[in-house]
């Protein structure tokens, strides 16, 4: 893509397609050994205003892919005290409620253990248990905290995750729904699943604030009252790859979004509470410590824009993200920033910066790998700087479920399977 093809984003121009990237693809450094790929993961955030005590979680994920065996990673990178697990299983979930499928609850173990502590401030993976998936399908991940805590959380699951009462116990291995009697909307404990599956050709992580995180995606219209579930743009993209790619050419997606977070530290009405999330304090543990990743889709700018950063600010946090990216092998496919009704001007004038950055050759210059377009695939054609009405949940900021599918199907699949040459 030329560079003033994207800067035809605040005037209204005719959509894009995506662009593919030339030259080389670099291999991974982060390799899946032996075939183990992340698959599912929701980036904790802050610590959860509720206190777990002797009760269960059970945390249901949705696999972008399968394989012959599974591992959790239990995180307790915000806690102030060791994180406790008494017992921990997995399962397939009845995809409706706490329920799970009977005949395919497996134990967890840490190193050999059933039990394990993780640090404040760590993280630990489980074991490999034997435990056969499919592309699309649940886990049910059941984790028993048998002292008084507060959780590491995700704050917005955009599904029911489940608790048992305060005091209840050890249910994990419970097929039942009975014991989980309280539903929340976070996720806690959990933050990755990997699957062992050595065709894969490797995981595409996308990175951003609340539009990659999945707001919006519940909204499915007027009167509409299907579930949300599974409707964000990273689910529609990893059902788009199982039925359009052939089988040899599968790609796992894992969504690392965090709502209200930036791409550049610093920027002057930033919130608090997002202080230290910003694109590149967060890349190691959110990015780089999953397994497999051979590409990231970057979608960040929107916050940084809103609460007064410049382009300059913007665009060399991009490059420094990019940059430890290449370092680990990780292709790199930029999503313009997208329009905001509420941004002045100035925000605007670098909005239109930040497009002739990622346009430029339609690689960043050669700092990035690929666009993918979603500015021109939302923006209201008559109010180019708006969302489209039709997609609009009516904050002007993020699209509903419609516009998640729209954003899914400009994600170019051949772009993103050059990220997993060999």
């Amino acid at each position: 893509m030329a560079a003033t093809a994207l800067l035809f984003t605040l005037v209204g121009a005719t959509p894009a397609m995506p662009v593919a990237p030339s030259g080389p693809s670099r291999a991974s450094s982060t390799p899946a050994p032996s075939g183990w790929h992340t698959v599912w993961a929701g980036s904790q955030q802050r610590l959860a205003q509720t206190t777990l005590d002797n009760q269960s979680v059970r945390s249901i994920a949705r696999l972008s892919q399968g394989g012959k065996a599974v591992r959790v990673r239990v995180q307790n990178e915000f806690g102030t005290e060791p994180l406790r697990i008494g017992r921990g299983t997995v399962a397939l979930s009845d995809g409706k409620s706490a329920a799970v499928r009977a005949g395919t609850t497996r134990s967890l173990t840490f190193h050999g253990r059933t039990s394990v502590t993780v640090p404040a401030g760590g993280d630990v993976w489980s074991d490999p248990v034997a435990l056969t998936t499919a592309p699309q399908s649940d886990l049910a991940v059941s984790l028993h905290v048998p002292g008084s805590v507060r959780p590491g959380e995700h704050g917005a699951a955009y599904r029911d995750n489940y608790l048992t009462e305060p005091g209840s116990g050890d249910h994990v291995a419970d097929t039942d729904a009975a014991a989980y009697t309280r539903t929340v909307g976070s996720t806690y404990l959990v933050s990755a699943v990997d699957v062992r599956n050595p065709r894969l050709r490797g995981t595409i992580v996308a990175y951003g604030s609340s539009v990659v995180d999945g707001a919006g995606s519940t909204d499915c219209g007027p009167g509409c009252t299907e579930n949300g579930n599974n409707s964000r743009w990273t689910d529609v993209l990893a059902r788009r790859i199982t039925a359009e790619l052939p089988a040899h050419q599968q790609l796992a997606v894992a969504n690392a979004g965090i709502n209200g977070t930036h791409s550049a530290a610093g920027c002057p009405d930033a919130p608090a509470s997002v202080t230290g999330l910003e694109a590149g304090p967060r890349l190691q543990r959110d990015v780089l410590a999953l397994h497999g990743v051979t590409g990231v889709i970057y979608f960040y700018g929107t916050n940084d824009l809103q609460n007064k950063c410049t382009s300059d600010q913007i665009i060399s946090s991009y490059k420094d993200v990019f940059a430890r990216l290449h370092e680990a092998g990780i292709e790199v496919y930029v999503v313009p920033s997208t329009p905001r009704p509420i941004y002045t001007d100035q925000m605007n004038r670098y909005r239109w910066d930040i497009g002739a950055y990622v346009g430029d050759q339609g690689r960043c210059g050669g700092e990035c790998d690929g666009v993918v377009d979603f500015d021109h695939a939302i923006l209201d054609p008559v109010s180019p700087n708006s969302i489209n009405e039709a997609y609009d949940v009516g904050d002007g900021i993020h699209v509903n479920k419609a516009g998640h599918e729209t954003e899914a199907k400009t994600v170019s699949l051949p772009m993103l399977l050059s990220s997993a040459r060999r």
